[in-house]
């Protein structure tokens, strides 16, 4: 037994199989490609709620921070922003729209192709989409700081400042989950 890979046999094989009755193989106790004795579908199935649970909130997120640029524009002071500030909120709210689109594609992927028994390239579609609306989601957040910083202090440390936020998103949204993955999966 191996404890990274959940106590399964380091071969990730398992003492007995059996089919069942749409004749897919199941393994004993969770067998299958990830050790859950799922059928494919099934599998699409979980992955699919699971995307979703990741996607409320990814999406609610970038959709509360693109309400609140949309509405800079129209505030005093946004005119009297110089041109480079106004490019850069300019680039914030394209950025935001992306990660939104980005973010909100999936569901209308599954609502065109729902029922139409492709719910395993759906899901690898979908979260393909989710993981660019994350990459947009963190360029949007970091030119939004940049932007804040920049009117509100003007001074010369906010690239730096920013750029650590960066690093923390990076080490947080990437770094982390990839070091796990590393360390403690069986290699799939």
């Amino acid at each position: 037994m191996d404890e990274r890979n959940g106590g399964m046999p380091k071969d990730g094989r398992h003492e007995q199989d059996e089919r069942n009755t749409e004749g897919d193989v199941r393994s004993d106790g969770g067998g299958g490609a990830d050790g859950r004795g799922e059928t494919e579908e099934e599998r699409a199935d979980r992955r699919w709620q699971e995307l979703l649970q990741e996607i409320r909130v990814a999406q609610t997120g970038v959709q509360i921070l693109l309400g609140f640029l949309l509405t800079v524009v129209f505030t005093p002071l946004f005119h009297e922003l110089e041109q480079t500030d106004r490019t850069i909120y300019l680039v914030t709210v394209v950025l935001g729209s992306l990660a939104t689109g980005a973010l909100i594609g999936p569901v209308s992927f599954h609502r065109i192709v729902s029922g139409k028994r492709v719910k395993p390239h759906a899901v690898v579609w979908a979260s393909r989409l989710t993981f660019t609306g994350i990459l947009l989601l963190l360029a949007t957040l970091t030119s939004a700081l940049f932007l804040i910083l920049r009117v509100a202090t003007h001074d010369p440390y906010v690239p730096w400042l920013v750029s650590g936020v960066l690093a923390w998103y990076l080490v947080c949204w990437f770094a982390l989950p990839l070091w796990v993955r590393a360390r403690y999966s069986d290699g799939d």
